[in-house]
């Protein structure tokens, strides 16, 4: 006998028979109806996910829509109060020069009727009468 135990072909019949039976025992296992049912779970499951993750986003995107309109509203809101202030402080502006112009032209009209008494006055004593 030799050293080498179990002869060549030997470990060549065990090494396919080990093949065999691994790929008998993966092929039993694709076969069993518990693996079937796990991935019909596993499945519902993953799809169940994605439904929770649209709604999430659908809901999302409803909230970004209303915050976007509130936002809206909100410079729409802003842009007219701007407006109406500044047409207020025009309005205002056009009342003070017109209130000034009145002023003026009172002042005017005083001083034209000092001038045209001194004048009279003038007249007057130039005269004697």
């Amino acid at each position: 006998m030799s050293y080498k135990s179990p002869a060549l072909q030997e470990r060549l019949d065990e090494a396919n028979s080990a093949k065999k039976a691994a790929l008998e025992r993966f092929r039993a296992a694709a076969q069993d109806p518990r693996l079937a049912e796990r991935r019909a779970e596993r499945t519902a499951i993953h799809e169940a996910r994605q439904a929770r993750i649209a709604e999430r986003e659908a809901a999302e995107r409803a909230r970004a829509a209303v915050i976007a309109e509130q936002e809206r509203i909100a410079a729409e809101a802003a842009a007219k109060a701007r407006r109406e202030e500044e047409e207020a402080a025009a309005q205002l502006a056009a009342e003070e020069a017109e209130r000034e112009a009145a002023l003026k032209a009172e002042q005017k009209a005083a001083r034209d009727a000092r001038y045209a008494a001194r004048k009279a006055a003038k007249k007057v004593r130039r005269r004697g009468y």
